[in-house]
């Protein structure tokens, strides 16, 4: 159920036209404390430290996804991703402003190239809802710029003048805070790229404003074929009937879905809550991807779970739901390592001769290795 108290605030109702435009929603984002608590009660310490809070990290969320708080849970998962709190000012030694080293692999201004065959394309600093666990918090969200054209000529000349880029992942921020022209426009010139094979969108706007998934924009984007759209659930609270909806016209526009979280400590840190949402985008045709360890960026300390617990996940999932549901656990390499599986250990012993290993139920098999007759 949602928070009458964010309809009568803006004076709409669920229904209303307002309400399903994209538009309106990213216009009346909530960015003060002030407004934040016309709509939810905010103690007077919580309001001091969410403008403590403010002065080094940028607030946004809007209207739709601020609706879906528990107004009376201060545990709320949507609470937690949305709204500051005061840890996120606390620092510690091993963060970093970059701690995936995006800006050493950065070529030129605006692309990312880690691996040999891929690059990152950032296209806009501006998300519809700043996430408060956001890995690239250095830049979004300090300022609500976009592209220019002038920039995003030479991040493609870049790709133009690399051939052994196959895979364009365009990200930011959020590509889908941009107007349909302008998206058009970027994945056109991509996709004019002879070499680029696959196209990716990196996007949390069918989370966190599911109406900018229209008609319009998708009769734009499936143009573009081979294109695929990775988003972004932490939670099963998070598939609302809105959020399945924009999944559905996605996947009926072609467009195949993946899904990365993020582990976060009082979120979704344990087997039952990440299989539930992991069974529910399947339902919604969304495959789940990856599930990422927290990144090291400064002030993300207080959502940090222990590796091990990840790992326990994962175990637990396997088996237990189909294949295909089970995301892989990740640490994204602090330094700029890159992406890296980390597995609950099924092999026992492997030789010449057998490889003895256990199944997800902890049962012990031996499976031959090929042998030449002699």
């Amino acid at each position: 159920m949602k928070n009458p108290k964010v309809f009568s605030y803006f004076g709409v109702n669920e229904d209303s036209k307002e309400w399903n435009d994209w538009l309106w929603q990213y216009a009346h984002r909530i960015k003060d404390v002030k407004t934040l608590a016309s709509i939810l009660p905010l103690s007077e310490k919580e309001k001091k430290d969410i403008s403590l809070c403010l002065l080094s990290f940028r607030m946004a969320i809007t209207p739709y996804f601020l609706s879906l708080i528990d107004p009376d849970d201060p545990n709320d998962p949507i609470r937690k991703q949305a709204i500051p709190s005061i840890e996120e000012t606390e620092t510690y030694p091993w963060e970093k402003a970059d701690p995936l080293n995006e800006d050493k692999d950065s070529p030129v201004p605006f692309i990312v190239h880690r691996y040999p065959d891929r690059v990152l394309l950032l296209v806009t600093k501006c998300c519809a809802t700043y996430c408060r666990h956001c890995t690239r918090r250095r830049l979004v969200g300090e300022e609500d710029a976009p592209i220019n054209d002038e920039e995003l000529d030479k991040a493609l000349d870049y790709i133009r003048k690399n051939k052994q880029i196959r895979d364009v992942l365009i990200s930011g921020g959020d590509p889908l805070t941009l107007l349909d022209e302008k998206i058009e426009s970027i994945v056109k010139k991509v996709r004019a790229i002879e070499h680029v094979e696959i196209i990716r969108l990196g996007t949390r706007v069918p989370c966190t404003m599911p109406m900018r998934i229209t008609d319009d924009l998708l009769n734009r984007l499936k143009k573009y074929h081979p294109l695929w759209i990775n988003t972004h659930f932490n939670h099963p609270k998070e598939l609302t009937k809105e959020a399945c909806l924009a999944l559905s016209k996605l996947a009926d526009a072609g467009i195949p879905l993946g899904n990365q979280s993020v582990l976060l400590k009082g979120i979704n840190d344990s087997p039952e809550i990440i299989k539930e949402l992991c069974l529910a985008l399947v339902k919604a045709r969304v495959r789940p991807y990856y599930l990422y360890q927290c990144d090291l960026s400064q002030g993300l300390n207080h959502f940090r779970t222990d590796v091990r617990l990840g790992i326990e996940i994962v175990k637990k999932l396997q088996g237990n739901i189909t294949g295909f549901a089970v995301p892989k656990f990740v640490i994204d390499s602090p330094g700029g390592g890159g992406k890296v599986p980390i597995n609950p250990e099924y092999i026992i012993s492997l030789d010449d001769n057998k490889v003895v290993f256990k199944n997800y139920e902890d049962k012990i098999f031996e499976y031959p290795q090929p042998q030449q007759k002699k």
